[in-house]
């Protein structure tokens, strides 16, 4: 193995051995929430230059949101800072964001410790209650 190889599988173990301590994990959220940070100024900023209109094909094609709609509005929101605007637009989007920011503290043991019946239970829950607020936010529910 070449040195550079060498010290990379090195950078790699320690890597991996840090994740059980207070000290990776504080890490690993701070690098997860730097990159998202970034993503979502530069998701803001080209947004900014040339607005797509919408991006979900349901929505475009037949007018009914799908429960995923608004995420991209999330990160657009984020990224200007208007984190009341980024919740308006698709709460179950923040929480998963959140619950994946913090996964490294503990909430990640958490999901995959329950079962796979009780995970997918939460998730088709998740879906729900996204599409339930999109028809609500758009007014599609309402008469």
């Amino acid at each position: 193995m070449s040195g550079t190889g060498a010290a990379a599988a090195r950078l790699t173990d320690r890597w991996r051995r840090s994740a059980d301590s207070v000290q990776g994990a504080l890490l690993r959220v701070l690098l997860r929430g730097a990159g998202g940070a970034v993503a979502a100024v530069a998701v803001a900023q080209v947004h900014d230059a040339h607005d797509p209109g919408v991006l979900c094909l349901l929505r475009r094609f037949t007018g009914v949101p799908c429960p995923a709609c608004g995420s991209t509005t999330v990160f657009i929101e984020a990224g200007h800072g208007d984190w009341t605007a980024a919740l308006a637009a698709n709460p179950v989007t923040v929480i998963a964001a959140t619950g994946l920011l913090l996964a490294p503290l503990g909430p990640g043991r958490w999901w995959w410790g329950l079962s796979s019946r009780r995970r997918g239970a939460l998730i088709g829950a998740a879906v729900v209650a996204a599409w339930t607020w999109q028809l609500h936010r758009l007014g599609i529910s309402r008469p």
